[in-house]
């Protein structure tokens, strides 16, 4: 399934939203873990970036009740890394964290396009931290990336770092990917192609994967708790948006028009999945 109307092919995924149920603990784990630091620090809300761009907005509500596995929402925040070195440093530093007690929970893929590694905050949002193979390593067949999950090569990937150390997120770190579930994983991905221009090119059935532009996937779409589920009709902590950065809003904003479920910020239009996941497309200045 190819977009008829693709935004720009420089947009891609920007921060994510989640709603927490304990926002100090929260905000000290991501800046611990990934070495994010804040960039708006407030009562109930924290931006947290990394050198001044907003990856995470928490924002606190200790009266949430925490999300069921098969509540639509958020499956995982992909946070990119700029390396396979930088990959390796973070690695070595959770591997760290988790001598010292952490307990963290960390498992490994090898996509063929990319390499990442697997863990949970402690409200059980999904994290993924990776790297990027060059775009020359991926295979492409009929307009589908070929994508695996195979062991990550630990020994290896630790050996790229030599011996510098993990010093907070490095200068380039992005969301280079969310992936969401969803209740039909086939209905979304018509959706998410027919309303914001995504190519879909990886198509597995119970998952879909999107993009702009030829990446693997800015968009990852799955069914595999939460089959057959509706929008959730209460509040939940967990997912409270993504957000999507375009040069150009003029495209999609004559293509949305006239749809009474979506909101025109001016610089930004907002709107929800079948599954209540709020979206806002924002346009900014390209660097």
């Amino acid at each position: 399934m190819t977009s008829s109307l693709p935004l720009p092919p420089q947009t891609h995924t920007g921060a994510v939203t989640l709603r927490v149920r304990d926002l100090p603990a929260l905000s000290e784990f991501y800046s611990t873990l990934l070495g994010l630091t804040p960039i708006a620090d407030g009562p109930t809300r924290i931006t947290l970036g990394a050198h001044g761009t907003p990856l995470l907005y928490l924002e606190g509500d200790p009266s949430l009740s925490p999300a069921p596995l098969s509540r639509p929402g958020l499956y995982h925040t992909a946070f990119l890394l700029p390396s396979r070195a930088d990959l390796g440093r973070w690695l070595r530093h959770a591997v760290g964290l988790n001598a010292s007690g952490a307990g963290l929970r960390l498992g490994t893929g090898d996509h063929l396009v990319s390499e990442a590694i697997y863990l949970n905050d402690p409200e059980g949002n999904g994290i993924e931290v990776y790297r990027d193979r060059n775009r020359d390593a991926w295979a492409w067949e009929d307009g589908q990336v070929k994508m695996d999950t195979k062991a990550v090569d630990v020994e290896d990937l630790l050996a790229a770092a030599g011996d510098t150390v993990f010093e907070g997120a490095p200068a380039g770190t992005v969301v280079g990917h969310v992936h969401l579930k969803v209740g039909n994983a086939a209905q979304a991905a018509q959706f998410y192609a027919q309303t914001l221009g995504l190519d879909v090119v990886a198509d597995m059935g119970s998952a879909a994967f999107l993009s702009w532009g030829g990446y693997h996937h800015h968009i990852g779409l799955n069914e595999w708790h939460s089959r057959g589920q509706p929008a959730p009709s209460t509040p939940a902590a967990g997912l409270g948006g993504i957000e999507i950065l375009t040069p150009d809003l003029s495209s999609l904003r004559t293509h949305l028009s006239g749809r009474d479920d979506v909101q025109d910020g001016g610089d930004a239009l907002t709107l929800h999945d079948p599954w209540g996941n709020r979206v806002t497309v924002r346009e900014v200045a390209q660097p």
